[in-house]
């Protein structure tokens, strides 16, 4: 099968091209001014980053940096420790960056590629269903404080993405599912083809080579392109839409659950339990049908993720999703659903409605089901 090419337009414009076998493509991405390049690499992918490491050598002076793996990689210090390789190795501003890894890893070298230099060329090479869809395309980089997910970084456009299908063969099963969670937010917020999809699958015919897999992560990146290229930096759509903070649909939730974790819940686990809170919120709010609701413990834990959380007090998650980027003083703002593909801002919910959500998603079991 060919590979496909999504554009993403705007002021800095650039390409993500999904199939298979991309490695060779990276030299055409990142173009022939580069000189050095340093590969930011999950500390557990070195068999599967080493030949992308290969391949560079023959174009280029190369640096390979093994990071921790997952949330652990995206402190200030492990950010500080790569800011010193680039120095002591003469990294310029013509020279660039290339991730291999998730979410996780495509958050800190994205963050690192801006901050060098006030920004350096950064191309990603993500190796899970999560960082194809969501983390790898938009822009957004990040990482994480003691208070809170995400609430360092900056917004630096790739030069371009390869989302080679091929590197998702070697993915654990779970960490497979856990992407989905973005995959199928996408389908309720603006793609319902998605949920269709995901209703007439077998979950196990979900797999890294399948047609339907890759129709679904397609899907998911057209969904975040169409969002951000009107709404690069999250300031807001226009007609009434969220624009860019629809994608953050379940993650206010998501995110306290995370660090209440100690990130030991997935992040696509994490907005699969936060999504199906903020529709229980929605149909508080008046705003989405219990059918819906329904739809989305369905479909999400169809492929197998968490629908019901209860491992941490509400008091305790509340005061987390008060730290969160879409909240505006002490006013919460949550995204929320009036049907499928028509999400709008709900702010300031009544606290009792809160609640309310919060039961309803611990009424089916204790702790994250898996």
């Amino acid at each position: 099968m060919t590979d496909t090419t999504l554009h993403v337009g705007g002021a800095a414009p650039y390409d993500v091209i999904v199939g298979h076998g991309l490695a060779g493509r990276l030299p055409e991405v990142l173009g022939e001014s580069v000189q050095r390049v340093a590969v930011l690499y999950a500390g557990d992918l070195g068999e599967l980053a080493q030949p992308i490491v290969d391949g560079l050598v023959e174009h280029y002076d190369v640096l390979a940096l093994g990071l921790p793996d997952g949330e652990r990689a995206k402190t200030a210090p492990v950010a500080s420790d790569c800011w010193e390789a680039l120095g002591e190795a003469g990294f310029t501003r013509s020279d660039a960056v290339v991730t291999v890894g998730g979410g996780a890893t495509t958050d800190l070298g994205g963050f690192v590629a801006a901050t060098w230099l006030r920004g350096v060329r950064v191309v990603h090479v993500p190796t899970t269903v999560l960082g194809m869809v969501d983390a790898a395309v938009g822009g957004k980089t990040g990482i994480n404080t003691g208070a809170g997910k995400n609430l360092v970084g900056a917004f630096h456009e790739p030069a371009g993405v390869l989302c080679d299908l091929s590197l998702l063969a070697t993915l654990p099963r779970e960490e497979f599912v856990a992407g989905l969670g973005e995959v199928i937010k996408c389908g309720f917020i603006a793609d319902p083809v998605i949920l269709d999809l995901v209703e007439a699958t077998d979950p196990a015919d979900l797999t890294a080579d399948s047609a339907v897999t890759r129709e679904l992560i397609e899907r998911a990146i057209r969904v975040k392109i169409g969002v951000v290229v009107d709404d690069l930096r999250e300031t807001g759509g226009s007609g009434g839409h969220p624009g860019r903070e629809v994608l953050n649909y379940g993650h206010t939730l998501a995110h306290a659950i995370e660090r209440a974790s100690g990130y030991s819940v997935r992040h696509g686990e994490a907005v699969a339990i936060g999504s199906v809170y903020v529709a229980e919120l929605a149909a508080r709010a008046g705003s989405l049908t219990p059918g819906l609701v329904e739809r989305h413990r369905a479909a999400f834990g169809r492929v197998g993720l968490p629908t019901t959380y209860a491992d941490t007090s509400f008091d305790d998650l509340h005061a987390a999703m008060k730290v969160d980027k879409k909240s505006r003083g002490s006013q919460l703002r949550f995204v929320v659903l009036d049907d499928i593909a028509r999400p709008r801002i709900l702010a300031g919910p009544d606290e009792a409605d809160l609640r309310a959500a919060y039961d309803a998603l611990q009424a089916s079991g204790t702790g994250a089901s898996r």
